[in-house]
């Protein structure tokens, strides 16, 4: 079974956020679950900060043994700053996506994006 922390927020594409201790900002990662799917991750591309993106755009991509896949900005917002420990070591997605392995500190163009995401109960539907 996938950790699926309740304090998180999700998208059906399998993003989360986590909030910071400054209003409106958020760390991005992917869950659990869909970092299990991919299997071990080698490469993750992200974008520079400063660059501002709507909602379901794409933001960057992830590389794992089994796949190349997307990676989706949850809500419209700027990047405010990338985890750079991931090129050194893209397996924390793997070890610790929720902790060490977050991706993006996005800041949201307007907090009430988040009312068409998925709550830890939905998203657990969601995944099955």
């Amino acid at each position: 079974m996938s950790d699926i922390p309740s304090d998180l927020i999700y998208t059906e594409e399998h993003e989360y956020l986590k909030p910071t201790d400054e209003a409106g900002v958020y760390l991005v990662g992917i869950t659990d679950y869909a970092q299990g799917e991919l299997g071990d991750v080698v490469f993750i591309e992200l974008p520079e900060t400063g660059a501002s993106f709507n909602g379901m755009e794409i933001f960057g991509t992830i590389e794992a043994v089994k796949a190349v896949s997307d990676l989706y900005c949850p809500v419209q917002g700027e990047i405010v700053d990338i985890n750079a420990s991931l090129d050194d070591d893209p397996s924390l997605v793997n070890s610790d996506p929720y902790g060490e392995g977050w991706m993006i500190k996005l800041r949201l163009a307007n907090e009430g994006d988040l009312d068409g995401l998925l709550t830890s109960d939905a998203y657990a539907d969601h995944v099955g």
